[in-house]
C-alpha cells in the first residue's frame, strides 16, 4: 500500500513538472519585455499582451469586490446565525451544486442574463458579475469551514464576559479563522485567473487599450485565458499562445506560494 501511495504521488508530480517544463520551454524564451508592455497592433506588427493583462487585473478586482463580502457574510449567517434545519442544509446543497456547473453554462446564463436582459453587452462588468456566481460557492464553503474550526470555547468565554454576539464573531471569530478564509479568497483569483469559457460569452474578445476607468469596465475586453485560446485556435502566434500560458504559470505559482506563506504568518499571529 505503501508503495502505491508513493507511485500514485510520483506519478501526479510528474505530470505537473512535464506540463510546467513543456510549457516553459516552448514559452519562456518568447517572454520580453516589449511582450508584457505593447497592445496587439496589425499596423504595426507587434503582438504584445499588455492590455489583456490590463483586463485579466480588472476582472480579478471587479470580482472580488463583489464576490468576498457577500460570500463572507452569507457564511457567517449560515455558520452563526442559521438555525441547522432543512433551510440551511437546502441552502449548502445549493451551494455545493453550484460549485459543480460546468463553466461554460455560466457563461450562457451570464450572456442571457447580464448581457442581453441587464443590456450589459460583452464587458468586462458582465464577465465579472458572471465570474462572481462561479466563486460564490467556493468563498462560502471555504469561509464555512474556517470558521467552524474556531473553538466553541472562544465564544463561550467571550459571551460569558457580556460581550454581544456580532462584536464576538468581527474581534474573535473571524481574525481566528482568517487564514482559511483567505486562503478560498486566494484560490479563487487562481480560478479567475484560468477562466476562458465564461468569458468568452460575456467579457468578448477585445484587447483594446483602456481609454477610462468606467468606459473600460463596460466595454469589451479579453483576458490572458481567453487570449491565449484565440492564438492557439487561429495556429498563429503559438509562440506567443506558450508565452501568455508561462505567464499564466508563473502568476498561479506565486498566487499558490502567498497563499501558503499567508496562512503561516497568519497562524503564527494566532498561536501568539
Amino acid at each position: 500500500m505503501r508503495a502505491l501511495i508513493w507511485l500514485s504521488a510520483g506519478i501526479t508530480v510528474f505530470i505537473l513538472l512535464g506540463i510546467i517544463l513543456y510549457v516553459f520551454v516552448r514559452g519562456l524564451p518568447h517572454v520580453s519585455w516589449e511582450l508584457l508592455t505593447t497592445a496587439p497592433s496589425e499596423l504595426k506588427g507587434t503582438v504584445g499582451i499588455l492590455p489583456i493583462i490590463i483586463n485579466t487585473v480588472y476582472t480579478v478586482v471587479i470580482t472580488l469586490l463583489i464576490a468576498t463580502p457577500v460570500g463572507i457574510c452569507s457564511a457567517i449567517y449560515l455558520t452563526e446565525y442559521a438555525k441547522k434545519g432543512r433551510l440551511v442544509r437546502l441552502i449548502e446543497f445549493t451551494t455545493e451544486t453550484l460549485a459543480g456547473i460546468p463553466s461554460i453554462i455560466y457563461g450562457l446564463f451570464g450572456f442571457v442574463f447580464f448581457c442581453i436582459l441587464f443590456g450589459l453587452g460583452y464587458s468586462i462588468l458582465a464577465g465579472a458579475l458572471t465570474l462572481t456566481i462561479m466563486i460564490l460557492p467556493t468563498i462560502i464553503r471555504t469561509t464555512q469551514e474556517a470558521l467552524k474550526t474556531v473553538p466553541p470555547a472562544y465564544r463561550e468565554g467571550a459571551l460569558a464576559m457580556g460581550a454581544s454576539k456580532l462584536y464576538v464573531i468581527r474581534t474573535i471569530v473571524l481574525p481566528s479563522a482568517m487564514p482559511g478564509i483567505l486562503t478560498g479568497v486566494i484560490l479563487s483569483i487562481g480560478r479567475i485567473v484560468g477562466e476562458s469559457a465564461a468569458l468568452i460569452f460575456t467579457a468578448g474578445i477585445s484587447y483594446s487599450m483602456p481609454q477610462g476607468f468606467l468606459k473600460h469596465l463596460f466595454s469589451s475586453g479579453a483576458t490572458m485565458t481567453v487570449q491565449l485560446y484565440q492564438y492557439a485556435m487561429r495556429g498563429e502566434h503559438l509562440s506567443v499562445s506558450f508565452s501568455i500560458a508561462a505567464v499564466l504559470i508563473v502568476v498561479v505559482l506565486l498566487i499558490n506560494i502567498a497563499t501558503k506563506q499567508l496562512t503561516k504568518a497568519l497562524n503564527r499571529k494566532n498561536q501568539a
